[in-house]
């Protein structure tokens, strides 16, 4: 058992990371502020091979490993989690394309994916569909050229921003077997948006209601099979839990080298504060926390590299451990800034206000100890 990273995946790491500092950082405050990530900046991620990360070579990604996309996001995140985030949506759309989709969407949708000329955008929750999602009400009903797209999807990151939406939509009976996939295009007749969310976090990604009216999807964008749109949508997941984890992760480590940082400047009653035992034993729980954390979503991911049957648990766990442990040093963190933290111009309390979704999107974590509860029960026999 080696708990070592290789030297590649230390390469990926300080690539991302390096990356992200130049590139991401200095601009984070800005497109917060602006509620916009400048589409010049996906190509330069693609340069680097972050718009198919675990896409096969086969069909032009980089191939990676689940664990290798884990040290990307984690890096990112360092920088930005909403850009990071946002990415990680992309990602986890291209990989259904490729594991699912037809040679026709492959070409028309997963070779431009890649390059980051077209951003994806992932469409299961509705407005009355999260944690129950094969509970979705939007219908695709067959056409003679494909099928008519009716429904509404709900808090979606990229609407009205993204260049295509891969919808998981009704085209059976009630429950997860009548659900299949399907990829609309941005400017298609009947697809609609509504206004912008004001978010507590992730400020820079667009996030709005997609709707569709009686939306013409063509058959040849019909991902995989009728029927397996349900597996399709809980299969890229497991990764998106890892990924979401990761997230958090990267945002939690950046906030604790900044209160290291500050701690070693910060002066009281007469030295800095870091000299003071009690506010040291505080930094030791935050380091122990955070390298529990990587250690526990390294192992899940390791367990989805290797297709190991308690995977699923296993990502679950670890996104309910991660995001969770993530949201309470950032807070820490904060705390250690006393009011300085508060203010947005030391960036913690934006760190504390991207990380909390992590904790309700890709499966809440009330979802995650059911899904974990659930194996265990099974396990026993």
């Amino acid at each position: 058992m080696d708990f070592a990273l290789s030297e590649e995946q230390t390469a990926i790491f300080d690539m991302a990371y390096a990356f992200g500092q130049e590139h991401i950082a200095p601009f984070a405050a800005e497109w917060e502020a602006a509620g916009d990530i400048p589409r010049a900046l996906w190509p330069k991620l693609a340069e680097l091979g972050f718009g198919g990360l675990y896409v096969s070579e086969e069909n032009g990604g980089s191939g990676l490993t689940r664990l290798d996309a884990t040290l990307v996001f984690e890096a990112l995140s360092m920088a930005c989690p909403s850009v990071a985030s946002f990415l990680s949506i992309h990602n986890m759309c291209a990989a259904m394309l490729d594991k699912f989709g037809s040679d026709s969407v492959k070409d028309r949708f997963l070779t431009p994916a890649i390059s980051m000329d077209t951003v994806l955008s992932y469409c299961l929750t509705e407005p009355g569909a999260g944690s129950d999602a094969a509970a979705l009400k939007t219908r695709a009903t067959r056409t003679n050229d494909g099928y008519a797209l009716t429904g509404t999807k709900a808090f979606i990151s990229g609407g009205g921003y993204s260049d295509a939406y891969v919808v998981m939509c009704r085209t059976g009976d009630e429950g997860a077997r009548g659900i299949s996939t399907v990829v609309v295009e941005n400017g298609a007749q009947g697809l609609s948006f509504g206004g912008l969310e004001r978010k507590m976090g992730w400020r820079s990604q667009p996030t709005r209601q997609v709707q569709f009216d009686d939306c013409p999807v063509p058959a040849e964008n019909l991902v995989g099979v009728e029927g397996d749109g349900f597996k399709y949508a809980m299969a890229g997941l497991d990764g998106g839990r890892l990924n979401i984890s990761a997230c958090s992760l990267g945002g939690a480590q950046q906030a604790l080298n900044q209160t290291l940082t500050y701690m070693g400047e910060r002066r009281a009653f007469g030295k800095t504060i870091d000299q003071f035992q009690a506010l040291q034993f505080r930094l030791a729980d935050l380091e122990i926390e955070l390298q529990a954390a990587r250690t526990f979503l390294r192992q899940a991911a390791w367990k989805l590299d290797t297709k190991a049957p308690d995977a699923t648990k296993f990502c679950a766990m670890a996104k309910k451990f991660v995001t969770e442990a993530g949201s309470q040093v950032a807070d820490q963190c904060l705390q250690l800034h006393g009011g300085y933290g508060y203010l947005s111009d030391y960036g913690i309390e934006k760190i504390v206000r991207d990380l909390r979704v992590h904790q309700i999107l890709e499966g809440t974590n009330e979802i995650m100890r059911l899904i974990t509860a659930r194996a265990l029960l099974a396990e026993r026999g």
